[in-house]
């Protein structure tokens, strides 16, 4: 399977008639199968401008769900959906309070939501000869989101596991299970995506996943690097697993800020990871410095230009800073995207779907004048 030199994160903003049809399903103006029908549609309108564009990797826009990570949680046996007190806390604001409450030991069965968007997805991608890739949020983020959130939703989690050790061990086997479900079903393409590094490189934030002061940042970064490997153990040869790493990305803010050096050691060396799409859109990434740490033979996906923001960035820029980079990673190995997806959640980010086809054509161009 060759790749090629210029790629999407995968969320895309929402159609209005997505939106309308989600709002009127919460208020129960209509069913459950109206709004899949909006969404088949939509995804079905997506895939084809995908791949017009030229992109050979494609994703459903992540029009099914409502949160970039929330939605896979909630599909796992022994996970509630719960609202808890506050949302997450960005740089200057609150998200919705949806969270997920464990209530049951961790299992997993199958007709997991992602694998049924998936099975949609499939058939759409092949018609027009591209990848069909399916982004979950990886497992450490699944065992930051049960032990971090807040007192209530923690103590729950101690309810069901007094073992954090336990937690951890069936957060990878939940895990393995959904991505050799997803393979089952044909998927060849999955990509992590992981907020957890994103904050954990942030000097005046990491506490927040210390569990009480009981370990240090180092302890902390090698255990969710052993929670993501342990899910990754014994896959298939065919099946590409990638991992997009973010600080934070919803309604055009974010919540995190750091150069990777602090994971760089850890997070780069993971086993079963074939490529890295990391943020460097703005100077909260840091330099390029750290990706000495990457593999030579791992892919670099440089997000260099931003999902944020309606303004195009300067092509000659955009081609400086990947001359730049490859003084720290080889270019032959490097691949160009924008730094997250348009829409993490469904609110999205403060642009047009024209800016944002914008900005896919901007990576395409200069991807095309850089690599050929």
């Amino acid at each position: 399977m060759s790749y090629p030199r210029y790629d999407i994160v995968g969320s895309f903003l929402r159609p209005a008639s997505l939106k309308e049809a989600r709002e009127k399903f919460e208020k129960g103006e209509i069913s459950r199968e109206d709004l899949k029908q909006v969404e088949d549609k939509e995804i079905a309108d997506l895939v084809e401008k995908e791949a017009k564009v030229g992109l050979k990797v494609v994703s459903d826009g992540e029009f099914r769900r409502s949160y970039w990570h929330l939605d896979t949680f909630w599909g796992f046996g022994g996970v509630e959906h719960v609202k808890a007190e506050h949302g997450y806390f960005f740089h200057d604001e609150e998200t919705r309070p949806d969270a997920a409450k464990l209530v049951g030991k961790l299992t997993y069965e199958p007709g997991h939501p992602d694998v049924e968007a998936f099975d949609y997805l499939k058939p759409l991608a092949e018609k027009y000869g591209v990848t069909p890739r399916q982004s979950i949020p990886a497992p450490a983020q699944l065992y930051c989101e049960l032990i971090c959130r807040n007192d209530e939703l923690i103590a729950a989690t101690d309810a069901v596991y007094p073992d954090r050790a336990e937690l951890a061990k069936d957060v990878s086997k939940v895990y393995r299970e959904l991505i050799l479900d997803l393979y089952k079903h044909g998927a060849r393409d999955v990509k992590l995506d992981d907020c957890t590094w994103g904050v954990l490189v942030n000097d005046n934030f990491w506490h927040a996943f210390d569990e009480g002061g009981r370990l240090k940042r180092e302890e902390i970064l090698q255990l969710y690097k052993e929670i993501n490997e342990n899910a990754l153990v014994d896959l298939p040869n065919d099946l590409r697993i990638t991992t997009h790493i973010c600080r934070g990305n919803y309604d055009s803010t974010w919540a995190s800020e750091g150069g990777y050096g602090p994971a760089a050691p850890y997070v780069f060396k993971e086993k079963g990871v074939d490529a890295f799409y990391l943020e460097f859109d703005d100077e909260r990434s840091g330099g390029f410095e750290p990706l000495k740490e990457v593999p030579a033979d791992k892919e670099v996906v440089l997000g260099l230009v931003t999902s944020k923001k309606a303004e195009l960035e300067d092509p000659e820029e955009v081609k400086a800073r990947i001359k730049e980079a490859s003084k720290f990673h080889p270019l032959e190995t490097s691949a160009l995207s924008t730094q997250c997806g348009f829409a993490s959640t469904e609110e999205g980010n403060h642009l047009t779907e024209d800016q944002q086809w914008a900005k896919i054509k901007l990576v395409e161009e200069v991807a095309k004048e850089v690599w050929g």
